[in-house]
């Protein structure tokens, strides 16, 4: 894994293509080799309702969260969050040049005595991609 969650400012849907961000982060964190291909999954939610410094409507976020299960190093993480956190100012650098945009990630290791899941994604993808 990890879970890549990024939370936007709704006014973003005309502006940027949120999907092609999420490929751009899925891409970067299999870059690092740090995860299998099919562990990987990105998801990306508008804010309908967010105020943001001063509440002008003009104003956009992104705001990434990169969960992953806990056992990396600390150079797995720095990287880990150094690559994603650099292909999202490379995709959003146009529009941070135009426009009053804040881009924030945070990455977080998750409780394994807390943490449940199963899959059979798997199942369905070539072994190349375990």
């Amino acid at each position: 894994m990890p879970h890549i969650v990024i939370d936007y400012s709704a006014n973003l849907d005309d502006q940027l293509d949120m999907h092609g961000l999420c490929l751009a982060l899925k891409d970067a964190a299999a870059a690092t080799g740090v995860f299998p291909a099919a562990g990987i999954r990105v998801r990306a939610h508008a804010a309908h309702h967010s105020v943001i410094a001063d509440g002008d409507k003009k104003h956009g976020f992104i705001d990434i969260v990169i969960r992953l299960a806990a056992g990396r190093t600390e150079d797995q993480k720095t990287l880990t969050a150094d690559t994603v956190f650099e292909a999202a100012k490379t995709f959003t650098a146009d529009h941070m040049a135009h426009h009053p945009f804040m881009l924030s990630l945070e990455l977080r290791e998750i409780d394994p005595n807390h943490s449940r899941k199963t899959s059979s994604i798997r199942n369905y993808l070539p072994p190349e991609m375990h």
